[in-house]
């Protein structure tokens, strides 16, 4: 039998409460539990039910598996939102070459000669870099082009408008 992971939600509802700046009674009150039902479950005295846990993980916008046993000391970094994956880092090899994460590539079905557009911005900002499926990319080309033979501009209106 696999061995089960570490229980952290102790900890992680700490984190939360406070990276969302909420108090203990402002955390009681949308949860309609008292003060200190809150601070037993951040200090691991006691553990939420599964009601409370799927109101926590609504709450904060994070998976119930997240809540529950997301360890920030092992993954190096903060519980993430939902649907939003840190995995970990990567080395450019001599060519340019990086190994896509095994955890990324099973998540977003990546397989051997399947093709994606690299993107790339330079703003302070936003620096970074993405892939994107060629499919999705030339899909949401075609719309945009659809757009500008129909003479729609970003606005959505029309030349004749």
């Amino acid at each position: 039998m696999k061995k089960p992971k570490e229980l952290t939600i102790s900890k992680n509802l700490c984190f939360l409460r406070k990276q969302y700046q909420f108090s203990l009674e402002e955390i009681a009150e949308k949860l309609g539990v008292t003060r200190q039902t809150v601070s037993e479950w951040e200090t691991g005295e006691a553990i939420p039910d599964l009601v409370n846990t799927l109101a926590f993980a609504d709450l904060y916008d994070v998976t119930v598996n997240d809540l529950v046993s997301f360890n920030e000391t092992a993954i190096g970094s903060k519980i993430p939102p939902k649907g939003k994956h840190m995995f970990g880092i990567v080395k450019v090899q001599e060519r340019g070459q990086i190994v896509i994460p095994k955890d990324a590539r099973n998540i977003f079905d990546i397989n051997k000669g399947d093709n994606f557009v690299l993107l790339g911005d330079e703003s302070p900002e936003s620096f970074g870099l993405a892939l994107v499926p060629v499919e999705l990319f030339l899909g949401f080309s075609d719309v945009l082009l659809e757009q500008l033979r129909n003479g729609e501009g970003q606005t959505g209106k029309t030349r004749e408008s």
